[in-house]
């Protein structure tokens, strides 16, 4: 407390010596600092209100007070070529029914199963145990047509756990070779999400690998307190638009401990979401850790407290990534990447208010989802890019309260530097490249000796800001 009193006195005598009433703002930036540095998404939120077996189930506790389904008994094959649909869905409705139910999915076998709603509520404790390989079919032409975009979705659960060490396989690679983005010349057409957890609460996802997902890999929508934990997402570098797990309309998630790489957004987070930790995450390849896009179509976008605690990105094509499109409406505030290391990262720091994913060119527009009180705190490693910090901001709508503490990423062929339009914020501490201009953008009305002693003092007084 007497750190930060005797930081306030020191830039408060500094910047009212020259400037008088602008020590308004100096405070504004402190009370931002400590807001951003303070705030947490603690893990154990996620899945606090229900009663879980802290162990993983094994099969001796199967006879256990367990009520144990096993896919097999209700006729499925197990190898990979017969249909397993209804066998599935059959043991679905009777675990769903009963309580302290163990679906299992038993190792050593490959299930063939076709696109299905697998739907609650559920009775209370239901695990579904994956030890085997869950596999999609191969051919986009037999695809349901009401179920375009989804295989496995499960929805209205409550108090559910999926785990084991099996695998939900999606057969992608023909649909991504028919994918506008691998040629032109296909048709944009949309296409299926490995796992999807829809209008769920309380739901814990453990130790399962996704893999070649025909699109999306794992989707948590409109779902509350969902925890993600030692799972393991792989689609190839070149697979289009396979997001590793892609959070949308959802409070409350925590991913832990999880491998993922795509060729995509290793996690992306798009509207109505808030309250989402990711901690301990590995990712590439992929397209980086992303917030967006929001704002497409001149829609509104709202994403609140995200935090980044540990991550190690990989040869990725973008690292801590924000992305609206021009025309939306709506705001990303509250958000701390820290702790993360880079190798040979493209785009290592961006805010994109200028991104467009469309067919064709997007319009110039003048409103913008607003970006404000963003941390990048402990952010190291190696970049492929000229830019290692780019803060591509709305002249409108500029992004504000960018804080950077302890930045540090070298050009793996040669000098880097930082680039802004329209984004105000400060650094302490070393930062590298050099982000002058943050400070340099002068929308209140102060000139750069200002800001310049401004981040003097905070940098001298880095201390005192670790101790907040």
């Amino acid at each position: 407390m007497m750190d930060k009193l005797f930081l306030l006195s020191l830039i408060g005598l500094l910047v009212v010596t020259a400037y008088g009433d602008a020590t308004k703002l100096v405070y504004t930036d402190l009370d931002i600092l400590e807001k951003l540095e303070n705030f947490d998404i603690p893990e154990d939120d996620a899945g606090d209100d229900y009663d879980y077996d802290s162990k993983v189930f094994d099969l001796p506790s199967f006879s256990s007070g367990k009520n144990l389904v096993n896919v097999d008994t209700f006729g499925a094959a197990g190898d990979g070529v017969s249909d397993d649909t209804q066998a599935f869905v059959s043991a679905w409705n009777k675990a769903c029914g009963k309580p302290k139910s163990v679906l299992l999915v038993p190792q050593g076998k490959s299930y063939l199963v076709n696109a299905t709603k697998f739907i609650g509520p559920c009775e209370q404790k239901l695990v579904i145990q994956i030890d085997g390989t869950i596999v999609a079919p191969d051919e986009p032409s037999n695809w349901d047509p009401k179920l375009q975009r989804i295989w496995l979705e499960f929805s209205k659960l409550e108090g559910v756990v999926f785990q084991g060490n099996g695998i939900i396989d999606g057969s992608g690679s023909k649909w991504w070779a028919a994918s506008c983005k691998k040629n032109k010349s296909n048709p944009c057409n949309s296409a299926p999400t490995a796992l999807t957890i829809e209008s769920s609460s309380g739901v814990k996802v453990s130790g399962l690998t996704i893999q070649n997902s025909q699109q999306m890999n794992f989707i948590i929508a409109r779902s509350d307190s969902v925890m993600v934990s030692k799972v393991m997402v792989s689609s190839p570098g070149d697979s289009p638009n396979t997001d590793g797990i892609h959070i949308t309309e959802s409070t409350n998630v925590v991913l832990q401990d999880c491998k993922i790489g795509t060729g995509d957004d290793c996690v992306s987070i798009v509207n109505a979401s808030s309250n989402i930790k990711m901690k301990r995450i590995y990712c590439g390849p992929g397209h980086g850790i992303s917030i967006g896009s929001l704002g497409n179509n001149n829609s509104t976008g709202i994403v609140t407290k995200v935090v980044l605690d540990t991550a190690f990105l990989r040869e990725t094509t973008n690292g801590l990534r924000i992305k609206t499109y021009q025309g939306g409406s709506g705001y990303v505030q509250d958000v701390r990447f820290t702790n993360v290391e880079m190798q040979d990262v493209s785009n290592p720091i961006l805010i994109d208010q200028f991104y467009c994913d469309n067919p064709t060119s997007c319009q110039n527009q003048t409103s913008a989802v607003k970006i404000s009180q963003v941390m990048y705190r402990n952010i190291t490693g190696t970049t492929k890019s000229e830019k290692a910090i780019k803060f591509a901001c709305s002249d409108s709508v500029p992004c504000s309260h960018i804080v950077l503490n302890n930045v540090n990423l070298e050009g793996k062929d040669g000098q880097v530097e930082a680039y802004c339009n329209s984004a105000e914020g400060f650094g302490y501490g070393v930062i590298h490249p050099s982000a002058d201009c943050l400070y340099s953008h002068d929308d209140k009305g102060l000139d750069q000796s200002h800001k310049s002693g401004s981040v003097l003092v905070t940098e001298e007084a880095e201390i005192g800001h670790d101790e907040l």
